[in-house]
């Protein structure tokens, strides 16, 4: 299975899982732009980034609310503020 965040400001807004078939049964990077193709092709806009449920790549497995860091290439986790 494929993870998928759909970006929007930076910010993870949404998560979706993909059959590894419809991401053409490769690997992380090459696997990406084909996972897209076919998410706009079911009809779904917006920018979708391939998420690693292991954490494999982009640092961390992708939550909404999570930010994108363009420069890192990296999901990162929201701060938690204690009181």
């Amino acid at each position: 299975m494929a993870h998928f965040a759909k970006i929007e400001n930076n910010i993870v807004r949404e998560i979706i899982v993909i059959g590894n078939p419809d991401c053409g049964g490769g690997d992380f990077p090459e696997s990406e732009p084909i996972g897209q193709a076919f998410i706009a092709s079911i009809g779904l806009e917006g920018e979708w980034l391939q998420t690693s449920y292991n954490g494999n790549f982009r640092a961390v497995y992708a939550g909404i609310g999570y930010t994108y860091d363009e420069v890192s290439d990296t999901f990162v986790a929201p701060e938690i503020i204690t009181s």
